[in-house]
């Protein structure tokens, strides 16, 4: 096989990326030993191992530990809906409200402790480092499988020594931050993300279910009063599994 200019573990990993792709290798399948790949694509065992490690790396193929390397089941991307931050009257949270409109059942564990601010947190809630904020966990579940990691943070200044100090408990837990801060007359009249992707956190694909260098999309989020940064997140979705749908209103 003539692999011309370009590096031969890339023209293998190509090659039996389009094998992964069209079926001819299909999900579960073992991948070829480095010994076969090494034989049939004329190549050092170098270049094998590279090429199983490209595939590992994006994603298409993973390790079972004293068995190989097998494909991986591609599942179509699920669509998350942005649409905003105003729920109905009465209404729960964002991701709950999705997931009925989708007829799954979602779930979520979350636990929160006091901490006092990193100093990143704080440029984005407009405090002090080290002031005390209410630092919350959540994992968000679809049908029983992880698909969505998120960190809040919110300044203890503000929700401190009331009812909607905890974000899953008391009288509005699990309500949302709009409802939780018009509890206390505090009302949300912004919202921001911003949108990135980097490779995910060793502790992180171990929650969703990845596998190293998998990528991952974080939604950085602050929900704003007059201003005021009231909360602040980051949320972590597996780029191969969902993509972020925004519906945006036209003024």
């Amino acid at each position: 096989m003539t692999f011309g200019e370009q590096p031969a573990y890339l023209r293998v990993a190509g090659d039996l990326r389009q094998k992964i792709v069209d079926g001819s290798l299909p999900p579960h399948t073992r991948l070829p030993s480095q010994a076969r790949i090494r034989k049939e694509y004329g190549v050092s065992d170098t270049v094998a191992l590279e090429a199983r490690k490209v595939l590992m790396a994006e994603g298409l193929v993973e390790g079972r530990s004293g068995s190989g390397t097998y494909v991986r089941e591609r599942l179509e991307p699920r669509r998350i809906a942005r649409s905003g931050f105003r729920a109905p009257a009465g209404a729960s949270t964002a991701f709950r409200q999705e997931q009925a409109a989708e007829g799954v059942q979602g779930s979520w564990d979350a636990s929160s402790a006091q901490e006092p601010a990193p100093e990143d947190i704080a440029e984005r809630l407009g405090t002090e480092p080290g002031e005390r904020l209410m630092r919350t966990r959540y994992v968000f579940r679809e049908s029983g499988r992880p698909m969505m990691l998120s960190t809040s943070w919110e300044p203890l200044s503000l929700t401190g020594r009331t009812p909607v100090m905890l974000p899953e408990e008391g009288p509005l837990g699990g309500c949302g931050v709009v409802e939780r801060m018009a509890a206390i007359e505090t009302v949300v009249d912004n919202v921001v993300e911003e949108v990135g992707a980097r490779p995910g956190l060793a502790e992180e694909l171990a929650l969703l279910g990845g596998v190293p260098g998998h990528v991952v999309i974080v939604i950085s989020r602050t929900y704003y009063a007059s201003q005021r940064a009231v909360e602040t997140a980051d949320l972590v979705v597996p780029a191969d599994r969902y993509r972020l749908a925004y519906h945006l209103p036209v003024r």
